[in-house]
């Protein structure tokens, strides 16, 4: 629905969807840290980024344009080939446990050591990200947003 929704506030609503679909297969997995950043980082961040982009951008009654019918066939077509071969590829693979040698991380420890200042921390990462995505909304806005001149 995400990708066939003509509306776009509703495709990026779908989107939400999905998200949330990747972050339960992460729980049942039991990955708990990966679940938790689906949930706040792409759920809570980057989604929200995009409604606002297209609450502040866009139309909301304005549609996205009719798909053909040969690009849906095409479309379907690899997307069926795509799903064969990950099939095929995981029914034939055996798979064998990895056994670590290393003591077991906690989500705390992976936590501490994402935010902190010292050696292998990525707080400023995190912050100059931050910023570069603040801009681009903000440039974003300001295109669409910008007056048209009229042609002489």
């Amino acid at each position: 629905m995400s990708v066939t929704s003509r509306k776009l506030l509703r495709a990026a609503i779908f989107l939400l969807f999905v998200l949330i679909g990747v972050a339960i297969f992460f729980l049942v997995l039991d990955y708990m840290f990966l679940a938790a950043v689906q949930v706040v980082v792409y759920m809570g961040g980057i989604l929200v980024l995009f409604i606002f982009s297209i609450l502040l951008t866009s139309h909301l009654n304005e549609k996205l344009q009719v798909v053909k019918p040969v690009e849906i066939i095409i479309a379907a077509l690899v997307s069926l080939i795509g799903a064969s071969v990950v099939l095929s590829v995981i029914t034939n693979h055996r798979f064998n446990p990895v056994v670590a040698d290393s003591p077991e991380i906690t989500v705390a420890e992976i936590g501490t050591q994402l935010l902190s200042y010292g050696k292998y921390g990525y707080v400023l990462p995190f912050e100059v990200i931050s910023i570069l995505l603040l801009a681009a909304m903000v440039a974003a806005i300001v295109i669409a947003k910008r007056e048209k001149k009229p042609e002489s």
